[in-house]
């Protein structure tokens, strides 16, 4: 985080904790922080409750913890771990800045709103996350991080049996076959934590370079037995799957899936319907006693048919499927800290000269400020004319 000791710039975080939020985008060791960096925090009483912060911890670090009024008043930027919902939107001061995860790719009316009631708001989910500067302001990255860790332990925690292969003096019981479907950041790490206890994991991902990734972990690249090889798209890219080469997939990752214990799927796309990656076929063909967690149930549908968010269902083949989109806040201490720290840097980049500001020429500003961004001045040419 740079240094911006001149700078004279409040900052407010409330209470978003719900029926299945437990996180808080700003916390003790955060405020810390952002002291060093000439920044005020102002924090809703409780709003760290659910995460295990205290009002005192807030207080200690130099936090002023007050009343949500009071810090809609006394705060110039705000940070989100859900965006603001309508109400909040109408009670926030023109010219205030919005920091968070707010579906711009998916929502422009929700933007449109945003720009409409004067607000600046930056959508951490455009962050360029090629850059090397933008690697600590990567919310997505920490926090689907935490939720593949969890998915492997919701998965051990349901599972019938032992993960890892275990001699007793009964008998050898043999090591749990997970199946993770989608190797991005939370498939990744739901690898390496049933791995970690004990479990043989194979992966799956429709990105052929996912298959390195997945093999330095020590699982297995599930082998459909298909080759979509012959031919390629223009450029040398690798060309689209036709539609039955889809669906000749999607069969062999069924029949495959009946030969696992345990199946966790990651292919969570925020705003969107997620990708389905196991059919009812595929989970009507699975043992009795497996276990399915789904971390993209969503109201919009799942990876895996048949789930629901927030819900265990069990299948008539006794298969409990785990709808599972909220793994993250399960964990919520430490991914509150990691939220926090995203969150923070990005607002700490838009600090210049002790104020917060959009420079358009900056790749991060140009990308992520979706609303209130400044008027860019009219080329050359474009005076010439007038």
């Amino acid at each position: 985080m740079a240094d911006q000791s001149q700078a004279s710039v409040a900052y407010g975080v409330f209470n978003e904790t719900s029926e299945h939020e437990k996180r808080v985008a700003l916390t003790p060791e955060i405020v810390t922080r952002l002291k060093k960096s000439g920044v005020r925090c102002l924090i809703e009483k409780g709003a760290g409750d659910a995460a295990l912060f205290s009002d005192e911890d807030y207080e200690k670090a130099g936090a002023q913890v007050v009343d949500r009024q009071a810090v809609i008043d006394g705060a110039q930027a705000f940070g989100f771990v859900d965006r603001p919902d309508a109400a909040l939107i109408d009670a926030l001061p023109k010219g205030s800045w919005v920091i968070g995860m707010l579906g711009s790719f998916t929502d422009q009316a929700y933007v449109d709103s945003l720009q409409a009631h004067g607000l600046v708001a930056v959508a951490i989910e455009k962050l360029p996350r090629q850059l090397s500067s933008a690697q600590s302001m990567d919310e997505m990255t920490s926090q689907n991080s935490v939720m593949g860790y969890k998915a492997a332990l919701v998965a051990a925690n349901a599972y019938g049996s032992f993960f890892p292969m275990m001699t007793t003096a009964a008998g050898t019981i043999r090591p749990a076959k997970v199946l993770v479907l989608g190797a991005g950041i939370a498939g990744l790490q739901a690898i390496a934590t049933a791995r970690r206890l004990g479990a043989v994991v194979t992966a799956y991902d429709v990105r052929p370079a996912s298959k390195n990734e997945v093999l330095s972990l020590g699982a297995k690249f599930l082998d459909l037995g298909l080759d979509f090889s012959k031919g390629q798209g223009e450029g040398g890219y690798a060309r689209a799957l036709t539609p039955e080469e889809q669906a000749q997939q999607q069969a062999a990752v069924d029949a495959k899936a009946a030969g696992f214990d345990v199946i966790i799927t990651t292919a969570k796309v925020p705003g969107r319907k997620p990708p389905v990656l196991l059919t009812k076929a595929g989970v009507d063909g699975l043992k009795r006693g497996a276990v399915v967690v789904d971390c993209a149930a969503s109201g919009l549908g799942g990876n895996v048919e048949g789930s629901a968010p927030e819900q265990t269902i069990v299948t008539a083949n006794g298969v409990q499927i785990i709808g599972a989109p909220t793994l993250s806040s399960e964990v919520a201490t430490t991914a509150s800290n990691l939220l926090a720290r995203n969150v923070a840097d990005v607002l700490v980049h838009y600090i210049r000269d002790g104020k917060l500001a959009v420079d358009l020429s900056e790749e991060l500003d140009d990308k992520m400020v979706v609303a209130g961004r400044p008027a860019e001045p009219a080329s050359a040419d474009a005076a010439s004319k007038e």
